[in-house]
Formats: structure tokens, sequence, C-alpha cells
């Protein structure tokens, strides 16, 4: 394939040779021919080329909060007998001109190595790939390119601050605590757990078949946990938000579920454009949660009203926090009737000035548990003045999974 120098140097070798034969000048015409001659010794030499090569792709991590280091290191094995010219890698990146690399010529059953780090100052899911190989003429007159490895992807997390996790839910009861069994045993013999010994346990909870495999006393352990019920609210009305006002409140309400997954919650992420997680305990619902974030929008047909009154039918008590940048009066109104059927409600308000210098904040809504942000109080300290210093710092778990992946 012609370069974009190739097809000059051929439109100059011929138009050397017709003014050659135009106007009988012998030395033109022999030098329209030399440069032809080059064009056709340049792609005869990268037609000769038989690449084999061996590519692979690793995002590390494949997973990261918006603002955290992420590369990509490409593995490229020459697999031919021969030694390959110099290769040129491009990988296309999403929302970028790509990544452009050379290899220096690799001989012939060696390996080298590349890397290159991708952008993540913003959530979302950035695509790597499909990665072309180039090798061209020492003139960069003619160039042949070759797909080697498929498209990955990057999911950017939203950024999360350290906050505290909130105490359980006032008035708490069935419907705010759930029990979670996880059953081993088989039927007549249930239990949650298994545990290694402890001096003063009864022995007659010794569980004899796990006792064999790992070698150590396992006890049955037949209580079962309890987990309060987190449900956090993002409002991602187009009314609602500016862009950066909706950035804000995405990182808050990633924040809110990790502190609430610490303290062993059941979590449950809505927003006002129709999603429901549904509550799930763990590490496996927070990065479902955490995925459904990166990718979140500004939806022009979400509905606030109407996800506040799916919430007040189908309340099942613990904690709710709204994550708003805008209330109307009906809004607060039906807040202040859902905390008949929470025992907590928390609302979390992105004033103008806190993405917005010249904006102007409104007087604060009559609410309990009211957490503004400001130009002067960022999220974390509005939520920790309100709630306490927090207690432990926020969970990597999600990233540390990540990062060992394949």
């Amino acid at each position: 394939m012609l370069t974009r120098q190739g097809w000059l140097t051929g439109a100059a070798a011929v138009a050397l040779v017709a003014a050659g034969r135009l106007f009988g000048i012998f030395e033109l015409f022999v030098l329209g021919a030399a440069v032809a001659g080059v064009l056709v010794i340049a792609a005869g030499s990268v037609w000769a080329t038989r690449l084999q090569l061996g590519v692979a792709r690793r995002l590390d991590p494949p997973r990261v909060h918006a603002g955290s280091p992420a590369r990509v290191e490409l593995h490229v094995t020459n697999e031919s007998g021969r030694r390959t010219p110099v290769l040129r890698l491009h990988d296309p990146v999403t929302g970028t001109r790509g990544a452009s690399l050379l290899v220096a010529p690799v001989a012939p059953s060696a390996s080298v190595r590349a890397a290159y780090l991708l952008p993540t100052e913003r959530r979302g899911v950035l695509g790597v790939g499909p990665l072309r190989v180039t090798v061209a003429d020492p003139f960069g007159l003619t160039a042949s390119s070759l797909t080697t490895v498929g498209r990955s992807e990057l999911v950017v997390y939203p950024r999360m601050d350290r906050i505290t996790s909130l105490a359980p839910a006032p008035g708490r009861d069935s419907s705010s605590a759930t029990r979670q069994p996880n059953t081993l045993g088989r039927t007549g013999d249930d239990f949650y757990a298994l545990r290694p010994y402890v001096i003063g346990d009864d022995l007659r909870r010794v569980h004899w078949p796990s006792t064999a495999r790992h070698g150590e006393l396992m006890i049955r352990q037949h209580e079962l946990p309890t987990h309060e019920r987190t449900t956090v609210v993002l409002d991602n009305r187009a009314a609602a938000h500016s862009a950066a006002s909706f950035e804000l409140a995405v990182s808050a309400a990633a924040s809110v579920l990790n502190a609430a997954v610490q303290r062993a919650d059941q979590v449950r992420l809505v927003t006002t454009s129709g999603l429901d997680s549904g509550f799930e305990v763990g590490r496996a619902q927070l990065e479902g949660c955490l995925l459904h974030l990166a990718t979140a929008q500004i939806e022009p047909g979400a509905s606030l009203h109407r996800s506040l009154e799916l919430l007040a039918r189908k309340a099942s008590g613990g904690t709710l926090v709204l994550v708003a940048a805008a209330l109307a009066a009906s809004d607060l109104r039906r807040l202040s009737s859902l905390s008949l059927r929470f025992g907590r409600v928390v609302t979390v308000m992105f004033e103008p000035s806190s993405w917005d210098p010249s904006g102007v904040d409104q007087a604060a809504p009559g609410l309990s548990n009211l957490v503004r942000v400001t130009a002067g109080t960022p999220f974390a300290q509005a939520w920790n003045d309100r709630f306490g210093p927090p207690t432990a710092s926020p969970t990597a778990a999600p990233l540390a999974a990540a990062a060992g992946a394949p």
C-alpha cells in the first residue's frame, strides 16, 4: 500500500516521464524512470516481508477509579525465522488520537515489551484497540499493516471520597435489616458457615468432612449475620444537573455505596431514569453498582417524582440516601413522607456554588439529615461533619481483585 509520500513520489515520477517525452529532454525521462524504479523496489521490499508475530495486550489494571494510573502493556514475539524490520504499533483509544509506538527490529524467537499510559481523568468505559502493526520501507513510500489484537475495555469507576459509614438506621426492625443465610449443610443440618475451632467450642458442632479436607477442626456456625439495608438514589434528570454537578453527584453516590459495603450492608442503586440494581451484599454488588455509575448519563426523561413514588410503595426500610442538585417543593414533601417508610432518609444536596464559583446557593430546605455541598464545604467534608469522621479507609477490593485478573 502506498503511503502519502509514496503517492506523491509516484505522481512526481509520472510527471517527470511525461515532461521528458513532451519536451524531448532525455534526462527528465531517465530521472522519472529512476524515481519509479525506487518506488517499485520499495513496494517489493515491503511485499517480501512476511510477519509472523505473537502479540498480547494486557490492561494493568482493567478497572480503576478516575484519576488513578492505568497502562497498557504489549508483548510482541517474533515467531518467524527472520529478523523483523522496525515495527510501528498503533492502538486506537476512545476519545484520543490513539497510541503509536515504534519497536526496534526483533530477532527470531525473541520478545519485546512496550507500554503506554491511558487517560483516566474521566469515568466511563475506555475502548482500546484493535491493535495494528505496520511495516514500511526505509523511505516511507510503501507500508503494509495487519491487525493482531482485538478490542479491550478499561472501566474507569467514579472517584470515591473517604467518608464515614452510617450507623444502623433508628427503629430497626425486620424491614430495615435482613438475615442472609448461606446454607452449606444438608437438609436437617443446615448451617451458615464454617470456621476454625477455638477453645470452648462444643465438639458436637465439628463438621468432620470439612475437618478432613482442611486438616484442622472446623466448627459449624448456625448464627445468621444481620445486614442493614442502604438504598442510594441518584437524581440524573437533565433539568436538575449541569455536566459538572452530575459528575460530583455520581462521585458522591459511589462514595456512599462504598461506605455502606464496608459496613456489610445490603446496598441498592436506584436512578431517576429507571435503573434499580436490587439489594445484594458484598463486593460483587459494589462492582456492579460502580459499573452502572461509570456509564451513567444525564437523562432528559428521568423523573424524580416517579422514582420517589415507587420507593414509597415498595419501601424496604433501612437507610435511603438521595443525591440531588435541585429539588422542587413537591419533591421535598415526598421526601418528608418517605421518612415514615425508611428508618433514615439522608439528602445530599449539591448547591450551585459547589460546581460554579459564580453560582448563588439557595436557602436550605427544611429536611432532617441534610448534607449541603457548597464551594466552601466539599462533599466528603459536609458528610463527615454531619455524621462524624470516618473510622476506616475506603476499600480498594474491586481494584485489587481486578489487578490480578488475566
